[in-house]
């Protein structure tokens, strides 16, 4: 239960005086909580990513030319719109001893410019300065204030991520508002810790930024970030502590196997292993024998073999005479690693079944009643496998493919279904070893960083979008002689309406030219019909399959050899990587076009020459985290990895270590927290959103 200290935290944004149910739409769509409704501590996280200085010049001549200016100046002129020009500008003329500068109105009424600025008059003014003409001019000047009620203004404005219609200003009143409400809470950090840093509190940290008094409070490397950073990191590192100890604390069963269907599995594969998968499979046979529960993470670089360790792994418990599962996010990913899975269980003489949710019910009846008792040694499915009604007869081993798009808890579900489960969970995303801390904490991790012999190189090329004609007719030729193409259209800003309309003016484009040989997928057409069209492009019924970046991960069709990323630019290079995966599964030589459209920045084009370079995911994630800092890295558009939303790796990476070892003394001193501290640290826990963890306080 959430600590009543914390309730006003958890309020409703809309509950604010000036926050109706007009703009509260506006305010859950800027934090991210959409339909869920923004909550006073979505917005009191909401920090800013700028900051304007109103700092008194001591004249106009010492004011900078260009950027903001802030002045003291006397009203010496008015220059109203020519009569029958009412689009003409209003000129007002203020100077000092120094110098003069002109204020341009437009479309603002004379006697309320006049009431503003009388002749005569003393004022601050403060706006964007430029020359126009050879002239110091301020159009639309953002202060106009008396001297006196000036000084009673905060010098440094927070500038805030925006959506339409809401303004900085909207947004900082209400972060106010929102801090007189929140209560002052138990300080959850070390007392040296927080003396050796010079850190303000968890609430005063946040009123600094909401509020800053000097330009330092909104530094990322200042003591009010790398204070909430910390606090954000401290609050991960106890959760995945948390998650470890509860598999790792419980007695494990020991898992032996006899090498005889592992034997059988490599004499049917047209290839052998690469030295990078035997050590994969070495580790998790001594994680399987050993007396301790298993909690591995499996990082394999696209194409490099992953599904065949997962399966060598299962054969291993289905040798002990127990069950193994494999659990994918979509239908459409679980029916693939069945179909290609089959044929080597059945040489090996292993019974491999599938369970979706979307099997008919008889044939779902009939899968269950063989799983219960034991017909089945390896189950194959998507989220249907931790439901009420699925039993085992005896599950020991299990698979977690493409992890981050499962949560702790539904995890645990499956390893639930068996007793001391073993688990691996699997990543096609590599991983920066900068990140692994960050994301996995202290997580035993093998990484496949070599491609299975025979794969050819990926021909990677840059193309400019003014191309675009001349790329159609190559493909034209492509498709004629059989080849099969993806076309990945790009993302659009941060709307997924345009992404959308982005794909669908493409899709309607391309049909022209292939007529009833392409087909769309994207994130609004039902999972159904997604997975319909797809199945049509395994088949080769059609020859384009335009896409947006739903491809992105875990659709296996070896007959595609040509990907096209439309506007290049505008993705992460990881993604990159992950889309130029799709092609190079099959022994035909593919081929993937990077378009771009012009101008390149430095970044871009470093990122586009980095995937020509190399294709190699561990250094081209290394890569991207240097080029764009682990921010964008994580955005929900670049990947499925947990985010930070104040902690930047790139920049607090030290304090990350400091969390970690903060997170496991507090776990061996009180491991239940019923201390004042562990009490403080469930508010924390809560702020920060890790109820997954606190399911996990006490349960062993």
């Amino acid at each position: 239960m959430r600590p009543s200290v914390l309730d006003p935290y958890f309020a409703s944004v809309e509950g604010l005086p000036g926050i109706g149910p007009k703009l509260a739409p506006l305010f859950n769509r800027v934090t991210g909580r959409g339909a869920e409704g923004a909550r006073l501590i979505d917005l009191l996280l909401h920090l800013p990513v700028d900051a304007i200085e109103r700092k008194l010049s001591p004249s106009i001549a010492a004011a900078p030319n260009e950027g903001i200016a802030t002045f003291r100046a006397v009203v010496e002129a008015h220059r109203p719109a020519p009569p029958g020009r009412s689009r003409a500008p209003t000129r007002v003329i203020v100077g000092d001893d120094s110098g003069d500068v002109t204020l341009t109105f437009f479309n603002i009424p004379q006697a309320r410019i006049s009431a503003q600025l009388p002749l005569g008059a003393e004022r601050v003014i403060s706006g964007k300065m430029e020359l126009f003409d050879g002239q110091r001019q301020i159009v639309h000047p953002d202060r106009i204030l008396h001297p006196a009620k000036f000084a009673e203004e905060p010098q440094i404005e927070p500038v805030y991520p925006l959506t339409e219609g809401l303004s900085s200003r909207r947004i900082q009143n209400a972060a106010k508002i929102a801090l007189e409400r929140a209560k002052h809470l138990p300080e959850w950090l070390d007392p040296t810790l927080v003396s050796q840093r010079g850190w303000p509190s968890f609430r005063e940290s946040l009123a600094r930024f909401h509020a800053p008094v000097d330009i330092a409070d909104l530094a990322p490397e200042g003591p009010c970030w790398s204070r909430l950073a910390y606090d954000e990191l401290l609050a991960h590192q106890l959760g995945l502590h948390l998650l470890r100890r509860r598999f790792t604390h419980a007695a494990g069963r020991r898992t032996h196997g006899d090498g005889r269907l592992r034997k059988a599995i490599l004499a049917a594969l047209p290839y052998a292993l690469t030295s990078a998968q035997s050590r994969a499979i070495a580790d998790i046979e001594a994680d399987l024998a050993a007396d301790k529960r298993m909690l591995r993470l499996l990082q394999g670089d696209v194409g490099a073999g992953k599904t065949i360790v997962a399966l060598l792994a299962m054969a291993i418990a289905v040798e002990a005479g127990r069950q193994a599962a494999l659990m994918a996010p979509t239908d459409i990913l679980a029916r693939q690693h069945a179909d290609r899975l089959a044929p080597l269980c059945e040489k090996a003489g292993i019974r491999l079944a599938l369970l979706t949710g979307k099997m008919p019910a008889e044939a779902r009846r009939r899968t269950l009643s063989a799983l219960g008792t034991g017909e089945i040694d390896i189950v194959i499915g998507t989220h249907a496998l931790f439901q009420d009604d699925v039993q085992f007869s005896d599950l020991a081993f299990a698979v977690v493919d493409e992890q981050h798009r499962f949560g702790v808890h539904q995890r645990l579900a499956l390893a639930a279904k068996g007793e001391a489960v073993d688990l691996l969970v699997m990543t096609a995303t590599p991983i920066p070893r900068t990140l692994m801390l960050a994301w996995f904490g202290d997580l035993e991790s093998s990484a496949l960083d070599e491609k299975p012999p025979g794969r050819k190189p990926i021909d990677t090329r840059v193309v400019s979008l003014d191309r675009i004609e001349e790329m159609v007719d190559g493909l034209q030729r492509a498709v004629g002689a059989g080849k099969r193409v993806y076309w990945v259209c790009p993302l659009v800003g941060e709307s997924e309406t345009l992404d959308l309309a982005a794909a669908e003016a493409r899709y309607a484009d391309l049909d022209k030219v292939f007529p009833g040989r392409v087909g769309l997928v994207h994130g609004k057409i039902p999972p159904s019909q997604r997975d319909a069209t797809i199945a049509r492009f395994q088949k080769g019924e059609i020859a384009v399959l335009v896409a947006t970046t739903v491809i992105e991960v875990g659709v296996d069709v070896p007959e595609a050899s040509i990907m096209v990323i439309e506007e290049a630019q505008r993705f992460g290079l990881a993604q990159l990587h992950q889309l130029r995966g799709r092609v190079g599964r099959g022994a035909e030589q593919s081929v993937c076009l990077l378009v771009y459209r012009g101008p390149l920045s430095e970044t871009a084009r470093a990122r586009l020459g980095i995937l020509r370079e190399t294709e190699d995911g561990f250094r081209i994630a290394e890569e991207d985290l240097r080029l764009r800092g682990e921010g964008d890295l994580l955005g929900t558009r670049q990947s499925g990895m947990p985010g930070f939303r104040i902690a930047r790796l790139d920049l607090h990476q030290s304090l990350l270590k400091i969390a970690r070892d903060d997170a496991s003394l507090h776990l061996s001193r009180d491991p239940d927290f019923t201390s004042d501290r562990g009490k403080a640290l469930l508010c924390l826990l809560h702020l920060f959103e890790r109820e997954e963890a606190i399911r996990l306080i006490g349960a062993g």
